[in-house]
């Protein structure tokens, strides 16, 4: 079981302690030195107004926060947590990411979805009601994409009849593909598609102020997604299951203490769960890298 740590940088009510080099640099090595998989960046290039008052958060450019991470890290994976993949034209993703990858030493996975802010959407001049079909394709353009090879792909509104990305992702067989959401279209283009499924816990029926996507309140819906994934998978006759990598340990409005998650995390490892978020909390930089150290010493070492 791996554990990843949603980054504080999008604090942006608390810039002289999460949005410096300095919070970068000890973040980094807190997270690393304390054991996690992966750092998480989110995404909201430009969010709306009535969102944000409404409990939605800023996001920094993920691309630049995971290059920042990667100078001062080794070993720690850089992930999107998750990218709107339907925001930008597939191959500048492409671009951006193997540059990210091979400077890193390969330590990128990339973790997308569809998205759900109308205003966002119309801001960047995308339509929001293709995006789940924008999704598919956009996946399938990146796969041609990040290989380092040409590439010939017929898109819609563009076209690459034989364009180079040099070079490629250096992982093997290629670059690591997740696919986030709860429902059920959103599991069979796990299962279609990608190298894993990041699903994550709502509040109920529907998480409409921020996150609309099919409810999974607990580890029955869970459980629930996991078997529709592996019957889907088996519809279609794919035998090497998607990891199951869980967005966070906690269902919303949960404060857990460290023996709580990681009796948690037993309970998820037995359905299936390859890896789960842990967030960390920390009104500031010096609490907020005690809190993760703690997260090392008392849930990552006892794994």
């Amino acid at each position: 079981m791996k554990i990843n740590v949603p980054l504080p940088f999008d604090h942006a009510d608390l810039p002289a302690e999460f949005g410096t080099m300095e919070a970068v640099i000890e973040i980094g090595t807190t997270i690393e030195r304390a054991g996690f998989n992966a750092g998480l960046v989110t995404d909201h290039p430009v969010p709306t107004g009535r969102w944000l008052d409404s409990g939605g958060h800023h996001a920094q450019g993920p691309f630049v926060m995971l290059a920042l991470l990667a100078a001062h890290t080794k070993t720690l994976r850089l992930q999107t947590g998750i990218l709107v993949l339907p925001y930008r034209n597939p191959f500048i993703v492409a671009r951006e990411i193997t540059t990210l990858d091979s400077f890193a030493g390969g330590r990128v996975t990339l973790s997308v979805g569809a998205g759900y802010l109308k205003g966002e959407y119309r801001a960047l001049g995308v339509d929001f009601e293709q995006r789940n079909e924008l999704m598919d394709e956009y996946i399938r353009a990146l796969r041609a994409a990040t290989s380092g090879e040409e590439f010939t792909f017929e898109g819609s509104g563009y076209n690459a009849f034989g364009n180079r990305i040099v070079p490629g992702s250096p992982q093997k067989p290629g670059l690591p593909i997740y696919v986030g959401g709860n429902a059920k279209r959103a599991i069979r283009r796990v299962v279609d598609l990608a190298d894993g499924w990041n699903p994550f816990f709502t509040a109920g029926e529907t998480n409409t102020t921020t996150a609309r996507t099919a409810a999974m309140t607990g580890e029955e819906d869970l459980k629930a997604g996991i078997d529709y994934m592996k019957d889907y998978a088996a519809q279609v006759g794919r035998s090497d299951l998607p990891e199951i990598v869980l967005g966070g340990v906690n269902k919303p409005g949960e404060d857990l203490s460290n023996q709580e998650i990681l009796d948690r995390i037993g309970v998820y490892r037995a359905l299936g769960v390859t890896t789960v978020a842990v967030s960390v909390k920390g009104n500031s930089r010096a609490e907020w890298c005690d809190n993760a150290e703690r997260v090392g010493e008392e849930v990552i070492a006892k794994l």
